[in-house]
């Protein structure tokens, strides 16, 4: 079809060799030879054999090695700025196209102009709608989410932030979607840049999404086309480092979008919440619960604390 043919896919990989092969076959099996995407695979350093991989299985993808990781902002940066599509795709490795869902997401485009950037329906592995949408986080949830106080905050807070008030099985538009699965115009992608390098791993696509909003664009959800998404298999390698560059990476959005008092004073309830972390789990870990655990964990958070929250120094702990 002549929609293929505006399309080029970016995919990031780093150590899920078995995953990205599953992926790339999900593409090439959805397209036809006479109007496949450009595909284009930026390994990030990996030492698992993924780029060999991808140079004898998938020879007519464009393959870019990098010999350092560049993170998944960086990396997907290089993989936008070598694409030639007027439509580009950034599709984590660890996905599965469903049926026609390419096609779909660039009709989407086609059909609705002021629409910027659209997602599609994330599946589990079960078959089970996945988490993907959102709206753009309050100073509440940018506080409480993702620490222990965060069963504590009001419900409807909660769900209206993972808009749980809108139907999974309708189109509408969004405030930001999880970046498993985006498909944004080119022409966006030249009005307001590309990720924020800053960003090393997580927030970058709530900064991109809020950036185009910003701009004037919509960002939509669409369920017609389907994604199946694994989710978090490079990042769950290092469990230390996820923790840091998940908390700096809301500091670093909060500093953007709402000041640097506001970034710092969170910084620094963040580090609290570990310090307390620290202590719970010491105690746990004297009176003999589960010791090995709490060790590894303490172990965890104490890296945490090191880092200060500034992701740069995370791979260097």
């Amino acid at each position: 079809m002549e929609t293929a043919r505006t399309l080029s896919i970016v995919i990031v990989g780093w150590n899920v060799r078995e995953l990205l092969d599953a992926a790339l076959a999900s593409i090439y099996a959805s397209t036809h030879d006479d109007a496949s995407p450009e595909v284009i695979v930026v390994d990030n350093a990996s030492t698992d054999g993924t780029a060999a991989m991808v140079a004898a299985t998938y020879p007519q993808a464009r393959l870019i090695v990098n010999t350092v990781n560049r993170g998944f902002t960086g990396a997907n940066n290089q993989g936008i700025e070598a694409a030639s599509g007027k439509y580009i795709l950034l599709l984590n490795p660890d996905t599965e196209v469903m049926e026609g869902a390419l096609d779909q997401l660039v009709a989407y485009l086609e059909a609705h102009p002021q629409v910027g950037l659209v997602a599609p329906r994330l599946l589990n592995p079960n078959g089970t709608t996945q988490s993907s949408r959102r709206r753009f986080p309050t100073l509440p949830i940018l506080f409480l989410e993702s620490t222990w106080l965060e069963g504590l905050m009001p419900k409807p807070l909660l769900r209206q932030h993972y808009m749980m008030d809108k139907s999974d099985a309708l189109e509408h538009d969004v405030g930001w979607v999880t970046g498993a699965a985006m498909l944004v115009r080119r022409s966006v992608i030249e009005e307001v840049g590309v990720f924020d390098e800053d960003f090393f791993m997580y927030s970058e696509e709530l900064d991109w999404c809020r950036r185009i909003c910003d701009a004037g664009w919509r960002i939509a959800y669409t369920p017609t086309a389907e994604v199946m998404h694994y989710g978090g298999k490079s990042s769950d390698q290092v469990a230390p480092a996820r923790h840091i560059y998940f908390q700096s990476s809301k500091v670093r959005y909060t500093q953007k979008h709402h000041g640097a008092l506001t970034a710092e004073l969170l910084r620094l309830w963040l580090l609290g919440q570990y310090v307390w972390q620290v202590i719970l789990e010491g105690l746990k870990w004297t009176i003999g619960h589960r010791r090995p655990l709490r060790a590894a964990r303490v172990k965890a958070y104490w890296r945490v604390l090191r880092s200060g929250l500034r992701q740069r120094q995370a791979l260097e702990l």
